[in-house]
């Protein structure tokens, strides 16, 4: 995954957990934008298969953007290895997905309206994915891909370890939110759909 790509969105994790068990194909994921010629560009044909992945094209060919996150199988370090500097002076990931999709191993999975998904490669764009965070943060009153709150839902972590960790910051709003959740989850007899965020 790109560090400067979020993604968000209702049973996103478990919709990576399952691409993550497939063992015989790799998985990327196209995104519909408004800008298309910015990014790698999915084309399909009029039957909706893929047939082809271009980079920052003038002219795309579709306006669904390949996003960065990708899951590739052992070979994608020889598969790199083997790519040439583009046009542009640059080794780009769309050639080795291209190659994927020739080997006929290769998945587009589309990411649909329930999903968010923010480039913040510019100024604005992190600006943008700022206010997006901080307004679902508000409005929900939960933190969006919390460390503690994360692995305490997987289980990594119990409830006495959390509240330690939440006592180490309770003069501060980060620290009082996760004795909140915890709280709320023995208030609630456990109830695990609570404050259920996506990672």
């Amino acid at each position: 995954m790109l560090g400067d790509n979020i993604f968000y969105g209702h049973d996103l994790s478990k919709h990576l957990t399952a691409i993550n068990r497939q063992t015989t194909v790799s998985t990327i994921f196209a995104y519909q934008v408004t800008d298309p010629q910015r990014y790698g560009v999915v084309a399909f044909d009029n039957n909706g298969k893929v047939v082809g992945i271009e980079e920052k094209p003038n002219n795309p060919k579709s306006d669904f953007a390949v996003t960065g996150l990708y899951f590739y199988d052992h070979q994608v370090v020889d598969i790199a290895r083997e790519i040439k500097p583009s046009a542009r002076g640059e080794l780009e990931i769309s050639d080795v997905n291209q190659r994927y999709l020739e080997m006929g191993i290769l998945e587009v999975s589309l990411m649909g309206r329930g999903y968010a998904w923010l480039d913040t490669g510019t100024h604005a764009s992190l600006l943008e994915a700022s206010r997006f965070v901080e307004i679902l943060e508000r409005r929900q009153g939960l933190k969006i891909a919390c460390p503690e709150e994360i692995a305490w839902r997987a289980g990594y972590i119990d409830d006495e370890m959390l509240e330690t960790i939440a006592a180490s910051m309770k003069s501060n709003g980060y620290g009082q939110y996760l004795l909140r959740i915890l709280r709320k989850k023995s208030a609630h007899d456990g109830d695990q759909t609570l404050g259920t965020i996506e990672d």
